[in-house]
């Protein structure tokens, strides 16, 4: 007989678990099985996933081709934990991301492998950059959102993150995003004048630091122009371009990264979430074979060779090209595209869509505040996971998994329309 008393109240939480635990607190469940692109609960209800561990799961939950590769590395006790010492399962990822993803898009850079999150990415990017050019400061954008950690936290623009740093945050300079929170603002121009106006009080920066697609910060998506003006600018000025890769990348913005619809490359890439393939730690770099100036330790970590980390991450990336993910993106996104402008745009013509890939955002910023608190619980209740994002989190963001099907994405798209159908009405009585 079973003897062990199942808890259904969060007591066990609430009284032992710090007050900074904030998802549970939108979708307050005890789940404890998931797969595809669903989560269930206790009870075995079933919950459509929008939201897939912030992006960690872009190939859905137990992905079954990720995790036989798995389990078979740890029937035969590989190693698990490698620090940075020479291994298989090093070996194959690196080996498999530069014969199938780096070398066919020409892209000579470095592997480096920085801890278990995408903010030891960011330090070591920031890092790198200062120590390559000798200089301190950094160009970051408002609305960018690149992790927690003090030298992440001085390029995030949230003031509720940074106000929590308890100290300084120095030597960053914000600019407006295109098309972001201040309209019709030439950011290419306001920097090339920060950078050649002698009275401008601002000096060089070491690097420029950006998001393709700002996912925290509302997913605002920046043009093609845009890109190649800042890939242009640093050029001209020998400034190191980093960018951010770690929630818009690895598929989700339709090509692998999410730079490449412009044809650009950045100096220092930086990945985590899906990187590991089936929501292991794992965060790294690429960069130019140049810029390697690191001495043996000088960035170093206990987790940064979690040896499942690369063993999913090279099962990933065999789903990836086996099963043409980037082409289910594409179709998927499309289908996002059309239902929100024929379904949820005629609704209010104060809403506003952005997106790319299968990334979308559903913008609530001309209402009254509390909107999307009421419409992500309302989505909640009927079975879908869901959040919000952006300044007031007024941007309802889509982060379904890759592999959705087109069945479960249309369903979850119907319930996300009745949430929001079901409060404008309210709203307008």
């Amino acid at each position: 007989m079973n003897t062990t008393k199942e808890i259904k109240s969060t007591e066990i939480f609430e009284n032992f678990e710090s007050n900074v635990r904030s998802y549970c607190r939108s979708f307050p469940e005890f789940f404890n099985r998931a797969k595809g692109p669903f989560l269930y609960n206790r009870e075995g209800k079933e919950y459509i996933d929008f939201l897939m561990g912030a992006g960690a799961l872009n190939y859905g939950h137990n992905n079954d081709f990720i995790k036989e590769q798995v389990l078979n590395y740890i029937e035969k006790d590989g190693v698990i934990q490698g620090l940075d010492m020479y291994t298989n399962a090093k070996e194959g990822f690196i080996s498999y991301m530069q014969e199938t993803v780096l070398g066919p898009k020409d892209m000579d850079f470095k592997f480096m492998f920085c801890g278990p999150t995408g903010t030891n990415a960011i330090e070591a990017a920031l890092k790198l950059a200062r120590k390559y050019t000798k200089r301190n400061g950094v160009f970051a954008f408002m609305g960018g959102y690149h992790g927690m950690t003090l030298g992440s936290l001085a390029v995030t623009s949230n003031s509720l993150h940074r106000n929590a740093s308890g100290v300084s945050l120095d030597n960053v300079t914000f600019i407006p995003y295109e098309d972001g929170y201040l309209k019709n603002f030439d950011s290419i121009e306001y920097i090339e004048a920060l950078l050649n106006d002698s009275h401008s009080g601002i000096e060089k920066p070491a690097a420029i630091i950006l998001e393709t697609i700002q996912a925290e910060g509302g997913v605002y998506v920046s043009s093609i122009a845009w890109l190649k003006a800042i890939r242009s600018l640093c050029d001209a000025h020998g400034i190191l371009l980093i960018c951010d890769e770690i929630q818009v990348g690895c598929g989700r913005a339709g090509d692998f990264f999410s730079f490449e619809r412009a044809g650009i490359q950045p100096d220092i890439i930086a990945l985590s979430k899906s990187i590991s393939g089936y929501g292991f730690p794992l965060s790294m770099l690429l960069f130019k074979p140049e810029f390697d100036i690191w001495e043996p330790a000088e960035h170093n970590g206990t987790f940064r060779g979690h040896q499942l980390s690369f063993v999913g991450g090279k099962a990933a990336l065999e789903f990836y090209h086996k099963f043409y993910i980037n082409e289910q993106v594409g179709n998927n996104s499309v289908l996002i595209e059309n239902f929100f402008y024929d379904e949820i745009i005629p609704m209010d013509s104060r809403i506003i869509i952005r997106g790319l890939g299968m990334i979308w955002g559903i913008d609530f910023g001309k209402f009254k505040e509390g909107l999307t608190n009421k419409i992500t619980e309302s989505c909640f209740e009927k079975g879908l996971v869901i959040e919000s994002a952006g300044r007031g989190s007024t941007v309802i963001k889509l982060l379904p998994a890759l592999t959705i099907d087109i069945e479960t994405l249309s369903k979850g798209l119907t319930i996300l329309k009745e949430s929001i159908s079901e409060h404008l009405m309210q709203r307008n009585e």
